[in-house]
């Protein structure tokens, strides 16, 4: 018998986190030891998705057991898994999914499993997967049968260890054709692994305002999850994908305002970037207004009795000014935690790292762990 199977059997009640969860204990669905394990997560990006590799070799060498050891050691308690659908879905036959690349993500989520590391295997794609969620019927009953296949292989693991989240960032427009989607895919999951606690978002990339625009489900076993890199011009400031003036952005600071802003002004020539800066000033974000935009998501979660996370945040170091990002991320985590909300950082190696590997051995950042409240 693995760790992880004799592990709940086990616990002390004492040994768990100190972190109290205020104004959301009603959501009784969600036990609260198996809710405190969505506290402190870490993602691992380009591993099952975001990557053109979806072989054995790609997946034994991105992460090794050095890596499974420093998410460990760093003191996250769980990892969001993303999962590229495309090898797994098949529309003529959605529900019967391929054993041998089942067997990559059963030794990936074992792994950790076995490490005393809870698990969100979450499905992580764009295109056509997810743009024909917003007017095709037929391919919502795919997903929704392919989920229903996924959610049974997996409910084989211990509910209280294993998380199941439907989908990352969909682009459905509409909040009623969302709420339509989203139930449908949570009942055909549910069947298939009645236990286990579900994870859905909002529409519209998962960001904090369209999670308030869902109407709760009809199912207590749920955590209502966001996203949040607010404000992106800051947090993905030289990123040369999504908006096309980012790799304009460098130098700009957090906390703004009209008066911080001349080294990002100087650094660029283009003059639609110049103005983009000068708004960021006048918008004057801080600690106090990213406490404020957080405080309104938990409000709605208190108001229904829901469990909610924010399983994506981050900063792209590559050219976010390395102190200003530091405080963003403090800020954010600190107000997260103010209002009992779990979360998780992108990213483990990617752009928003948390580790640089030096011969292949992993090297965690010390700034951004403290940032993240993983420092004694």
């Amino acid at each position: 018998m693995t760790m992880h199977r004799m592990l709940h059997r086990s616990i002390a009640a004492g040994a768990l986190s100190a972190i109290l969860f205020v104004g959301l204990q009603a959501g009784a669905g969600v036990p609260d030891e198996r809710f405190e394990r969505l506290t402190r997560g870490i993602n691992t990006s380009h591993w099952f998705a975001q990557t053109g590799s979806l072989t054995e070799e790609h997946f034994r060498s991105h992460m090794t057991d050095a890596d499974f050891d420093a998410i460990k050691d760093m003191g996250f308690k769980h990892v969001r898994l993303p999962v590229s659908p495309n090898p797994l879905f098949d529309s003529e036959d959605p529900e019967n999914l391929p054993e041998d690349y089942l067997a990559h993500l059963d030794w990936a989520v074992e792994a950790f499993l076995d490490r005393e590391i809870a698990v969100i295997v979450e499905i992580h794609t764009s295109g056509l997967f997810l743009n024909r969620l917003e007017d095709d019927d037929e391919h919502v009953a795919n997903v929704a049968a392919f989920w229903r296949g996924l959610a049974r292989h997996f409910s084989k693991h211990d509910p209280d260890w294993l998380f199941l989240e439907l989908l990352n960032e969909p682009q459905v427009d509409s909040a009623d054709r969302w709420h339509w989607v989203v139930r449908e895919l949570t009942a055909a999951a549910r069947e298939g692994a009645p236990e286990h606690t579900i994870i859905v978002c909002g529409h519209d990339w998962s960001n904090d305002l369209r999670l308030m625009e869902l109407e709760p489900l009809d199912d207590p076993n749920l955590v209502y999850n966001f996203h949040f890199y607010t404000p992106h011009n800051f947090t993905h400031q030289g990123a040369t994908w999504g908006a096309d003036f980012w790799p304009e952005l460098s130098h700009m600071p957090f906390p703004s305002d009209p008066d911080n802003i001349e080294d990002a002004l100087a650094a660029t020539d283009d003059e639609r970037a110049q103005n983009i800066i000068r708004n960021y000033g006048e918008e004057r974000w801080d600690a106090e207004r990213i406490r404020e935009r957080i405080a309104a998501v938990a409000a709605w979660g208190e108001e229904h009795g829901l469990r909610l996370t924010c399983n994506e945040f981050g900063v792209f170091h590559a050219n976010v000014p390395r102190e200003d990002g530091l405080r963003w991320l403090t800020a954010l985590r600190e107000a997260l935690e103010e209002h009992g909300i779990g979360w998780a950082m992108w990213d483990y190696r990617g752009g928003f790292r948390v580790v640089q590997h030096e011969d292949g051995q992993p090297v965690p950042d010390e700034g951004v762990l403290e940032a993240l409240g993983l420092l004694d």
